[in-house]
């Protein structure tokens, strides 16, 4: 029999009266199945222990004996075994013509009944059917190892997968930690989006305020004579500027701005921020007086973005020192020769600006991250991570790099280098101031913009310079005037507007007025919306009415 080895095979038979053990084993040697006539109880036992698949036993062999032994080895079978007897009587298997039927029922369990004379091919069928089980009894012995042997290798597997998923699991923490950082820098982002949307909104509006200030303060400088009134206007138009310089600022840091290079004296520069750092910083860093080259080169830089850098960096600095901490500002020229590693910057002429602290100083793992977007030392709040990669970033775009000389616990000195400029400086405010008349009286120009005040202002600068001027406070209403008047030279355009924007209208504009060149006027600069305009073809709110002669004169020669 399969799974339970030779003996398994075998059929037990015990009659120990008479002839039936031979004729059983007579019958059942023709059906070649194995057998074993056993002299009695005990010697059956044995066999049962050695190994059996079933057991042929008389009545009468079993009705005066002691079964103690026997019905203690069946009690104590695996729990995989049900060991099958069958017994040969003389009056069936039912209790109400073989009462003793009842008792072997009790004692052996799995039994079954034949009742003598019996046909040869009956008791064949009877063992055979208990020798089936019998297999199964082993088959499921076999499958019960097969399940322990399993068992006991998946937990070792459990054991060692238990080891891989605890390693996992913190490499999971780690994972975890870095991407609630990267979360954290998404959000803070975000709110730097919504910061710089709400920055172009409030830089429209208040360069619009400026434009009406500075305009009406330019017109009465032109009818004024009292020196008293004239010192005044004078404070009006530099305060103007100055807040025309920090909406620029604004702009700037929401990226709104688009980037200017030209000629800039970082002296003036570093010294018309003073008040700005000490307002920014506070009382507890203390700011020493800069120390400037004299015969400083100038730099080609966007004015305003190198002075959001030097800010930048100052509060930085502010950040990693204790109170009493010393901040310093200086600029030297510098000609640097062939780079030493791939971040600096190449051989030539520079203009450095460096921003020292006697602060915290960072350490080798801080400063090899230095540079990256969104990473940051400060706590989770308190600082966005972008202000030395923003740094970096203008550094590398407007062709020069930034070093960091740092030391643990002495401070750390950051030095820009910004490309030498060909030319000198013009300071703000000095540039031209001859007015661009019109080179003909009578030029039409239509002006559009939505803020009525703004619109009266450029149509009063306009007026005086020899144009005709005619006023829309929308492109419908722009569009309105195309059709009553046959001739418009060329159109001063608002940019943003409500409803159809300046780049609406102005697409419109060229296909019913081709010839009609536009000039627009903007409150901010847009880079991606004006990328493909020069900047001939912007004025930049608040302008003078030197500055608007100017452009539109340049737009007229060049249509």
């Amino acid at each position: 029999m399969s799974h339970g080895g030779d003996l398994s095979e075998r059929t037990l038979i015990l009659a120990p009266a008479g002839r039936d053990a031979a004729i059983a084993a007579a019958i059942l040697g023709e059906a070649h199945a194995p057998t074993l006539i056993c002299a009695g109880l005990s010697e059956l036992l044995e066999a049962m222990r050695a190994g059996a698949g079933t057991a042929v036993l008389v009545e009468e062999a079993l009705r005066d004996s002691d079964l103690s032994g026997l019905s203690h080895w069946i009690e104590t079978q695996p729990s995989w075994s049900d060991f099958p007897f069958l017994v040969l009587t003389h009056r069936g298997g039912s209790i109400e013509r073989n009462p003793m039927a009842r008792r072997l029922s009790v004692t052996l369990g799995n039994v079954g009944f034949l009742e003598r004379p019996f046909h040869p091919t009956t008791l064949v069928s009877a063992v055979r059917t208990a020798l089936r089980g019998r297999k199964r009894q082993y088959e499921a012995r076999e499958r019960i190892e097969e399940i322990r042997r399993a068992e006991t290798l998946l937990e070792r597997r459990v054991a060692e997968r238990t080891a891989e998923l605890e390693a996992a699991n913190r490499q999971l923490a780690s994972q975890i930690a870095e991407r609630e950082k990267v979360e954290s820098a998404l959000r803070q982002a975000q709110r730097l989006e919504a910061v710089g949307q709400l920055t172009s909104g409030v830089a429209h509006d208040f360069n619009n305020l400026l434009t009406v200030v500075m305009g009406n303060v330019e017109h009465l400088r032109k009818r004024e004579h009292d020196p008293q009134i004239l010192r005044r206007l004078d404070m009006m138009r530099e305060a103007s500027r100055r807040g025309a310089r920090l909406t620029a600022q604004m702009l700037a840091f929401s990226r709104r701005q688009k980037l200017e290079p030209r000629a800039v004296d970082l002296n003036e520069t570093v010294r018309s921020m003073g008040d700005m750092l000490q307002s920014a910083i506070g009382g507890s860093v203390q700011i020493e007086p800069p120390q400037l080259a004299p015969d400083l080169w100038s730099a080609m830089i966007d004015p305003t973005q190198i002075e959001l850098v030097i800010l930048n960096l100052a509060i930085n600095a502010r950040d990693a020192m204790a109170v009493g901490g010393r901040l310093t500002i200086s600029t030297e020229n510098v000609s640097l020769g062939e780079p030493q590693g791939p971040e600096d910057p190449a051989a030539g002429d520079y203009v450095a600006v460096t921003v020292a602290d006697t602060g915290s100083g960072m350490t080798d793992a801080v400063l090899a991250r230095a540079f990256e977007p969104f990473f940051t030392t400060k706590e989770v709040g308190k600082g966005s991570g972008l202000g030395l990669s923003q740094v970096f970033g203008l550094a590398k775009q407007s062709g020069g790099g930034v070093t960091i000389d740092t030391e643990l616990g002495r401070g750390t000195t950051i030095r820009i280098f910004l490309p030498r400029a060909g030319s000198a400086p013009v300071p703000d405010g000095q540039s031209s101031q001859e007015l661009d008349i019109a080179s003909d009286p009578g030029l039409v120009i239509l002006v559009v913009d939505d803020d009525d005040a703004v619109r009266e202002v450029t149509a009063g600068f306009l007026n005086e310079l020899g144009y005709n001027v005619i006023e829309a406070r929308s492109g419908g209403g722009a569009l309105a005037q195309l059709e009553d008047h046959d001739r418009i030279d060329a159109v001063v355009l608002d940019f943003a507007m409500p409803g159809m924007n300046g780049a609406d209208l102005a697409r419109e504009l060229r296909v019913r007025r081709p010839s009609a060149p536009i000039l627009f006027v903007t409150g901010y600069a847009d880079a991606g919306a004006m990328a493909d305009l020069g900047d001939d073809l912007i004025v930049h709110k608040p302008f003078t009415q030197a500055e608007l002669a100017r452009k539109l004169s340049r737009t007229l020669a060049g249509a």
